[in-house]
């Protein structure tokens, strides 16, 4: 196995599903190159577990928000705490926010005005942010056009929109996170379609785990998790043509840059993680 360094850059290894054998995910992850993982936190509850889990596994780092299928139950004071924990050295970015109007599990007003504030206090923090938007009509462009004062900083985890949509990301400077879709036959199709649009510098590959397991994995294993990011990886460089190792070093450097994580740290190497 080539020595390439990845960085699974949005997961939940914070689900329950994961509490009887955390420690040997992480360890395949370690076995398939992954150097590092961030958690993301959807929620007061999680973002505390995130957060905990990162302090037990130098791998690992966090991050706290509401996500728009949560938002509809938090209170400022839920946000002080969450601002609270955003201090902690192991919390690099403010999410999951962001608008889904497809579940529809918080109203429309809850998402937007949670969005804006959430977008707030990650300006106010100078944290990244990691973004949800699904079938949200180009209202999360219109409200990052707005309210984010510090467009670019941030990642469109999961991107699954138009090229139009694609393209105004990028001019607007944000990464996009790419996830186990791309190798699906008929769903990834328009993602692969694509791909060599997205900037070399701006992309980013994560696993969502524990969904979206990619292909072929997700004809074996129940779960997704950090190791399989190597797949997503694998599929982008057959698509656009290019080396893995070489690849797999942009990715981990945009990553590291994004999350303002030292791209040497000693922690963070193949060996000794």
């Amino acid at each position: 196995m080539n020595p390439i360094r990845l960085f699974d850059s949005h997961c939940h290894l914070d689900d329950p599903d994961y509490d009887d054998d955390r420690k040997a995910v992480l360890e395949r992850a370690k076995q398939a190159g992954v150097c590092a993982v961030m958690i993301a936190g959807i929620d007061r509850k999680t973002s505390e577990k995130a957060l905990s889990i990162a302090w037990r596994h130098p791998m690992v780092f966090s991050s706290v928000g509401f996500h728009p299928h949560d938002v509809k139950s938090c209170r400022e004071e839920d946000l002080d705490h969450l601002k609270a924990l955003a201090h902690d050295p192991r919390v690099r970015a403010w999410g999951e926010i962001g608008l889904d109007f497809n579940r529809m599990y918080s109203p429309v007003s809850d998402q937007e005005n949670g969005l804006i504030r959430q977008l707030e206090i990650a300006d106010e923090l100078n944290l990244p942010v990691i973004f949800h938007e699904r079938e949200s009509g180009g209202r999360l462009i219109a409200i990052l056009k707005r309210h984010h004062r510090h467009p670019g900083n941030g990642v469109i985890h999961c991107f699954s929109g138009s090229p139009a949509e694609l393209e105004t990301y990028v001019d607007m400077g944000y990464a996009i996170g790419i996830t186990g879709i791309l190798t699906i036959r008929e769903r990834g199709k328009a993602l692969r379609d694509m791909l060599p649009s997205i900037p070399l510098d701006r992309m980013l590959i994560e696993t969502d785990a524990p969904y979206l397991t990619p292909a072929p994995q997700k004809n074996r294993f129940r779960r997704n998790e950090p190791a399989f990011v190597r797949t997503v990886l694998e599929t982008i460089a057959h698509i656009l043509d290019m080396p893995l190792p070489q690849l797999a070093e942009t990715i981990w450097q945009n990553t590291c840059k994004l999350y303002h994580i030292d791209p040497d740290a000693d922690h963070l190497r193949l060996t000794g993680n």
